[in-house]
């Protein structure tokens, strides 16, 4: 069974949306016949990379609301990342373009350190307020999960894997992705969004009973 995951490193509900993923796998019986496959994805393609400027004022900005208002919704987010184990925290998180993360990962996914890259990212976003929009940070990072400092340093400098990273949204624009995280079970079955553990679990099994 082949679960493609379309997400984007700075999207809250993406890392809520993995966690459960993952929680639902580990009541699955046949866990071990799980492929799980991280697909690139964009929320703002056109996002500046801005150490100086914090997300929620460029987020208040571009939503025509106040700073405050997107603190209140932050909270909710907080409160859900919480129920699965997470622990974000938004007050010194900045503004941050997200090709470059997604190139490395790609990188990653050929030496086989593709999810361990992943979760590395975004818990130095969300819950670490680490800014993944510097190469220098990113190198760090994949160096954490046992990928050549070198290699990882030369893919972000040469402009490496950005075609892997388009072809992974023209993709997602032929599956008409709206929004992320998106869910595709062998390429037939979908699931929109961070859904209940239980949802994931049901639809593992109702999968596995029509394909054998």
């Amino acid at each position: 069974m082949k679960i493609e995951v379309w997400s984007d490193f700075v999207c809250p509900f993406c890392y809520v949306g993995k966690r459960i993923l993952e929680q639902a796998l580990e009541k699955f019986e046949h866990r071990d016949a799980v492929e799980v496959i991280f697909k690139s994805y964009e929320l703002d393609p056109h996002a500046e990379n801005n150490e100086s400027v914090h997300f929620e004022e460029e987020l208040a900005k571009k939503k025509n609301m106040s700073v405050e208002s997107i603190r209140e919704m932050n909270e909710s987010i907080v409160m859900r990342a919480k129920d699965v184990g997470l622990n974000y925290t938004f007050d010194n998180m900045k503004q941050t373009n997200t090709l470059d993360a997604h190139r490395l990962m790609k990188y990653a996914e050929t030496k086989g350190k593709g999810d361990d890259y992943t979760e590395r990212v975004l818990k130095a976003h969300f819950e670490e307020s680490t800014f993944i929009g510097s190469h220098d940070t990113l190198v760090s990072l994949a160096t954490e999960v046992g990928l050549d400092e070198t290699e990882s340093r030369q893919v972000l400098e040469s402009g490496q894997y950005k075609d892997a990273v388009r072809a992974d949204q023209a993709e997602a624009r032929q599956l008409g992705v709206q929004g992320v995280p998106f869910f595709v079970i062998n390429r037939k079955y979908a699931v929109s969004g961070a859904q209940p553990e239980e949802i994931f679990v049901q639809t593992l099994e109702k999968i596995w009973e029509e394909e054998h």
